[in-house]
């Protein structure tokens, strides 16, 4: 050994053993990082060097039957903090404010709070975003996403309902079909460099997102734009707190339009009361009244308990029934069954469901539907009410018959009368016709659906005949519309509050269709508590009818016009004339000399004495006598204009001042 190794030898034992311990320890550090712990480690490896990012699916839209789009996605920009890692919060929270207006406090409060993530701004449009776009903070994330927009605002918004900030249906046809209509995100993984910057390497996991799927629905967009145009102008005119219409065509069940008003704007539902998002159509119930009528009716000459030329009692209007009063708006003697239908005489119906009897009345009305969900693809339907007969009292058979206790739904009575309409069969309504794939192909579609046959063909062709004498010359005429064969019923009930039938609040409804020979048109209005004037069937709701019917008919070239054969109605069977527009009955005389003058020949007739009587009255007395008539106010005639006695033309307008 030389002196330098001696010298230095306890140094180099030193030396020597910690490298041997280092190594030593390295080198098991290396095996519990490798081996026995390589799994955990190899997590957090890949938590530090890669980030995984959700790419959200597009959400389906909704279109109506011409597919026409009722719903839209836009782009949107939300702003996010990691507040730990934002430096300057000051100078953050101003840059913010200098695009939104708002309040700077706001956004320093929010990048103040302990949390590592802060939502700062939701649903920000690019507009608003400006020059934050191109802003690089640490800390500060800029997130694209897209945002439910309903580029017609009002219309449909209690059907489409809406979408909460997270993208997910809250309300209305948006909530039923979630599942259809969100779609599966995917993901991409991105490696991150040490200074947290991303980018995309072709070897990293790709997962592409699912897009929704598009639901294709039975609304025509111009029907229902006219509904609640109609509907809102009817809340206007009469007072009425509300408004609700459907128009359906029979056959198949399709609702081409519903809604209630006052509506709201799904872009804004936030700011509108929840009363209005409500389907009332299908949620809520009421007493319908004389529009219930058709039940025994059908039930009664279904079973062959009347016949059409059978003559019923109706007591001038007063009757006592089970020691409960009756009354007609009308002093009505002897009417036939037709007759009864045509001017919705109380007492003449209860006489028929007397007849009738409590086990048909309840058998029919639940062959109707009612008591039952129509099985529309809509949640929250009500079942309306229909008491067992075990829990009628002695006078249910009378009330029930009349539209009392009893409760409906605007569409149960749409699906009940689409049965008198198509012959006897009882459909299942249908709002949503298909859903469809991002690419177009059909998922699945919804089809046509019978529930029940309700009674014979030539039962609801009576029924029908009965229904157009209504609109012709009976309590309906406000829906009449000219060269049109339209069938249809007026209701007008008061309302059950605490306990009693309200004396001054009433519901308003009309059920019709169109034309009445070959049914492509139905429609269901209910006005809730309008004006004393306005409370009558055929005053308030039936110029509804009248409206909605007159502009969808103008405007749809599908709507066929009633056949070319038309009927008049002679007093005597011998004076009927049957005129076929299709056989020539004139030659032209466009090459004929004209003539200077012309010879009248139109019937007079002398205007009746009307001061005094009811409204109801008068109407009914200037409908004899061939004239017209415009109502101004409520109550008892109190004048009139031309005076009693006058010798005036038929067909004159009458001016009725009530009072």
């Amino acid at each position: 050994m030389t002196k330098t190794y001696l010298k230095y030898r306890n140094r180099v034992t030193v030396i020597s053993s910690f490298v041997l311990i280092s190594w030593a320890g390295l080198s098991f550090r290396l095996f519990d990082i490798m081996v026995l712990n390589g799994e955990e480690f190899h997590r957090i490896g890949l938590k530090q060097g890669l980030i995984e990012l959700t790419i959200p699916a597009n959400r389906g839209n909704i279109v109506d039957r011409d597919n026409r789009p009722l719903t839209r996605n836009i782009i949107h920009y939300t702003l996010a903090a990691n507040p730990q890692k934002v430096d300057d919060k000051k100078a953050l929270a101003e840059l913010i404010h200098n695009r939104t207006g708002k309040g700077v406090d706001s956004y320093l409060n929010k990048l103040n709070r302990k949390g590592k993530f802060v939502y700062l701004e939701r649903n920000l449009s690019k507009e608003v975003l400006g020059s934050l776009i191109g802003v690089q903070i640490d800390g500060f994330q800029i997130k694209r996403q897209y945002r439910r927009y309903y580029p017609h605002e009002t219309i449909g918004s209690q059907i489409l309902g809406y979408t909460s900030v997270d993208d997910d249906g809250i309300a209305g046809l948006e909530k039923d079909f979630n599942q259809d209509l969100k779609g599966e995100s995917g993901a991409i993984v991105k490696s991150k460099n040490g200074h947290g910057k991303t980018q995309l390497s072709p070897n990293l996991p790709y997962t592409p997102p699912r897009d929704g799927n598009n639901i294709q629905l039975t609304l025509d967009l111009e029907y229902q734009s006219i509904l609640q145009e109609e509907l809102n102008r009817r809340i206007k005119e009469t007072g009425a707190k509300t408004a609700t219409g459907i128009i359906m065509n029979p056959q198949t069940g399709e609702i081409l339009a519903m809604a209630t008003e006052p509506g709201f704007n799904n872009n804004q539902y936030s700011e509108s009361s929840v009363e209005y998002h409500r389907n009332r159509a299908i949620t809520d119930q009421f007493e319908p009244g004389s529009t219930y009528k058709v039940v025994p009716a059908v039930a009664a000459f279904d079973q062959n308990v009347v016949d059409l030329t059978e003559e019923f009692n109706c007591e001038n209007g007063s009757f006592m029934y089970k020691n409960i009063p009756i009354r007609d708006h009308e002093e009505y003697g002897l009417l036939t069954f037709p007759q009864v239908m045509e001017h919705s005489s109380n007492i003449g119906i209860i006489k028929i469901a007397e007849r009738l009897g409590q086990d048909e009345l309840y058998k029919y009305s639940r062959e109707f539907g009612f008591g039952s969900q129509t099985r529309i693809s809509f949640r929250g339907e009500s079942s309306g009410s229909l008491k067992p007969i075990n829990r009628w009292s002695q006078i249910s058979l009378g009330q029930i018959s009349m539209g009392h206790e009893v409760g409906v739904t605007a569409l149960q009575l749409a699906t009940a009368y689409s049965a008198i309409a198509n012959g006897g069969f009882l459909v299942v309504p249908k709002i949503t016709r298909q859903i469809m794939s991002p690419d177009g192909d059909i998922i699945r579609k919804e089809n046509y659906e019978i529930t029940r046959k309700v009674a014979t063909r030539e039962t609801m062709d009576e029924i029908t005949k009965m229904l157009c004498r209504v609109v012709k010359t009976g309590t309906g005429t406000g829906a009449e519309i000219a060269g049109w064969n339209v069938a249809g019923k007026t209701g007008t009930a008061q309302k059950y509050m605490d306990g009693k039938y309200s004396n001054t609040k009433f519901i308003s409804n009309f059920v019709g269709y169109l034309p009445a020979d070959n049914p492509q048109l139905l429609g269901v209005f209910v006005l809730d508590e309008p004006n004393a004037g306005f409370h009558w069937g055929g005053i308030g709701a039936a110029k509804i009818f009248n409206r909605v019917m007159t502009r969808v008919i103008s405007m749809d070239d599908e709507i066929k016009p009633p056949s070319k054969k038309h009927y008049s109605s002679p007093k005597n069977k011998a004076d009927i004339i049957l005129v076929d527009a299709s056989v020539k009955i004139a030659e032209n005389i466009s090459n004929h000399p004209v003539p200077l003058w012309t010879t009248a020949s139109v019937a007079k007739t002398i205007m009746p004495e009307l001061r005094g009587m009811s409204m109801r009255k008068a109407m009914t007395t200037l409908r004899r006598s061939n004239l017209k008539y415009k109502l101004d106010g409520s109550g008892s005639v109190a004048w009139q204009s031309p005076g009693p006695g006058t010798y005036v033309s038929s067909g004159t307008v009458c001016r009725v001042g009530l009072k």
